[in-house]
């Protein structure tokens, strides 16, 4: 809980700020002030406290106007991804408490209902806030609402370009509607934006006189009753036409029949309020084009924002980022994929490396700076990223498809439609597989063994170290296994000589570690090595339990598992994902089709939301730590038949 005092000594006119509410009784003319809080407010806290910064600090007077002109929470702000909500919670009542963001048992870094009412929408993956808030618009109508209830979604320019935000545009021009929609365009992702569709808003051109002019005509007809509501479309369509005669070119909102106001400057606060003051009542859906500078008011972020999305802790003073002592360490595991991506497509002319959107979240941009004409960032749109893969697949190339699990979920129909069915060789580099930590619900990378093992075709394994990640990332070059998917987790590996000769391996086939007595243990992925040092602790403590790394979940090692079973009637299985479809139930349902009556404790995910903390505290939260996993084997143990 942060101090009240230093809250009221450093930043007066926050302090007085507890809800929207307090904010709206202040004049107009004190917001940029409270801009300013705001901003200190926040490099002070996430310096010591980190979180997603520059987008946040990119968005100040886009929230403080929003909270100012509507009447928020029953006016609803539906927030696209959630990066640049940390204004508007601090805002919102989560000014005193923001020092726990991100950090188990506090605040989450993304939007969540759960949360506050005043976070209308759930929010983490992107693209999803038109369509949520054409919901909310529609069901307002519907319902009769005596007072009006005006919804927003505020999406950025790298959301917008995704294939469910033209489903929800689509949509909003074809249905009876009163959705806002705020475009906040930064030109940035976490990497820059890529596409057409971020070059046609880069020029856009609707000058600041041509949008004054239309407007206050606009308001004069409607003054005089020239203009209303049922003849606006008409209005607007001609509009548009002798708009699109004089300019050559057409505004794909206004195509859509969506009425487009700006581009405006995204930090000038009070004209904001101004414009929203003016068009919050219209009937029909907007769109408020405005410019925003990522990383806004901090000179390091504002020159590299890539850099600055997520800085980690920094010196709020000189701008350098305290940086982890990484000497003698591991590298991590994405860094891994990206170097041995990259040494494989130097020799093999056949493979091409695919991202959504996330070149340096994957490290593929070590082979996009070596190799570019065969590395593809196709932005925030995975379903495509796998179709596309698919395409390639079809022609002979070799790709390898990197791609976040979480997000990898978005791609769940093209991942059986495209690619499964016909059996193309895409390669589903699937990183931050398993908890992720302190990025939380929304983040977490627990789903892809339950969703991916009962696609047909599918070949899924997890190295428990690098020198497996690198052998399996070099055996499917060779083999024509179909589409294969290789996850493995965020952060550090565990060997520091990780660049070994890569070197073929047997597909479905798994490997003991240690023999044992009573207790055999299986695992799958990097979380085998923890394990591994569990059953070292219990052998020094004279209890000898058995530990195979199966490799692969699909298919399983038939010859390993009949081992298993003719020598244990007792099996742990463990793994860093869900227990309901993972793979302890690919055990479960292996032993029972192959009739073996072995007693079986599953460790893993629980069936429940997980939300934010470190790896460590959500571990121990669901069973997964080393001391629990000791537990459970020993209560196993001594467990009767």
């Amino acid at each position: 809980m942060i101090d009240k005092q230093y809250i009221k000594d450093n930043f007066p006119l926050l302090a007085l700020i507890d809800s929207p509410s307090d904010l709206r009784k202040l004049p107009v003319e004190q917001l940029p002030d409270v801009c300013r809080e705001l901003r200190e407010f926040m490099i002070d806290s996430l310096s010591k406290n980190p979180g997603h910064f520059a987008s946040s600090m990119g968005t100040v007077e886009l929230t403080v106007a929003l909270h100012y002109v509507f009447a928020t929470p029953y006016d609803r702000i539906v927030w696209d991804v959630g990066h640049q909500a940390y204004s508007h919670k601090i805002l919102t009542g989560r000014r005193d408490n923001f020092d726990t963001l991100r950090k188990f048992g506090g605040i989450s870094g993304f939007p969540n209902p759960e949360e506050s009412g005043y976070d209308a929408f759930i929010a983490g993956h992107a693209s999803n806030s038109i369509s949520a808030a054409l919901g909310m618009s529609i069901a307002s109508l519907i319902k009769s609402e005596a007072k009006r209830r005006n919804i927003v979604a505020v999406i950025g320019d790298a959301s917008i370009s995704g294939g469910l935000a033209f489903e929800g545009l689509n949509n909003t021009s074809m249905n009876k509607n009163n959705l806002l929609i705020i475009l906040n365009d930064n030109d940035m992702a976490i990497d820059p934006n890529v596409g057409g569709l971020n070059d046609y808003m880069t020029h856009i051109t609707t000058s600041k006189s041509y949008n004054t002019v239309r407007y206050k005509t606009y308001l004069l007809l409607k003054k005089f009753h020239i203009v209303d509501e049922r003849n606006k479309g008409t209005i607007l369509r001609f509009n548009n036409s002798i708009k699109a005669l004089i300019t050559h070119q057409q505004n794909i909102f206004e195509g859509l029949n969506i009425r487009y106001f700006g581009p405006f400057d995204g930090h000038d606060v009070v004209r904001i309020v101004r414009v929203l003051n003016d068009i919050k009542d219209m009937e029909g859906p907007r769109l408020i084009h405005l410019r925003t500078l990522k990383g806004k008011g901090y000179a390091p972020a504002e020159k590299d924002p890539t850099t600055w999305h997520a800085p980690g802790c920094f010196d709020k003073d000189t701008g350098i980022r305290l940086k982890q002592d990484t000497e003698g360490k591991p590298i991590k595991y994405q860094e891994v994929f990206g170097n041995t991506i990259t040494e494989l497509a130097e020799k093999n002319e056949k493979i091409v490396g695919i991202t959504a959107a996330m070149p340096s979240g994957t490290s593929l941009c070590i082979m996009q700076d070596k190799i570019p004409e065969r590395t593809f960032d196709v932005g925030i749109s995975e379903g495509h990223a796998v179709t596309f893969a698919g395409g390639l697949a079809k022609d002979g190339l070799l790709p390898y498809c990197a791609i976040y699990s979480t997000f990898l979920q978005r791609a769940y129909d093209e991942i059986i439609h495209d690619v499964a069915i016909q059996r193309l060789r895409v390669t589903f580099c699937i990183d931050r597989a398993g908890l992720v930590g302190e990025d939380g619900v929304t983040h977490h990378g627990v789903f892809d063994l339950a969703y991916l093992n009962c696609v047909p075709n599918m070949t899924i394994a997890s190295p428990m170290n690098e020198h497996y990640l690198r052998n399996l990332m070099y055996t499917v070059q060779l083999k024509d296994c179909g589409p294969f998917a290789i996850r493995y987790p965020r952060g550090r590996g565990t060997l520091v000589d990780w660049k070994n000769e890569m070197h073929e391996m047997p597909v479905g086939k798994g490997r003991k570690l240690a023999d044992g007595e009573d207790v055999a243990v299986l695992t799958l992925g990097p979380i085998g090595n923890d394990v591994a040092k569990v059953i070292d602790e219990l052998k020094s403590e004279g209890v000898n339990i058995a530990h195979y790394d199966m490799i692969f979940m699909k298919p399983l090692d038939d010859d390993l598992l009949n081992e298993v079973c003719k020598k244990f009637k007792k099996v742990v299985t463990v793994e860093d994902g869900t227990i309901h479809g993972g793979f302890g139930t690919a055990v479960m349902a292996w032993m029972n089709n192959n009739c073996h009556a072995v007693k079986i404790k599953r460790i893993g995910v629980p069936d429940e939301f997980i939300h934010q903390g470190s790896i460590d505290e959500l571990r121990k939260q669901c069973g997964m730590d080393n001391e629990s996993i000791k537990r459970a084997i020993m209560e196993l143990k001594e467990e009767k038949l």
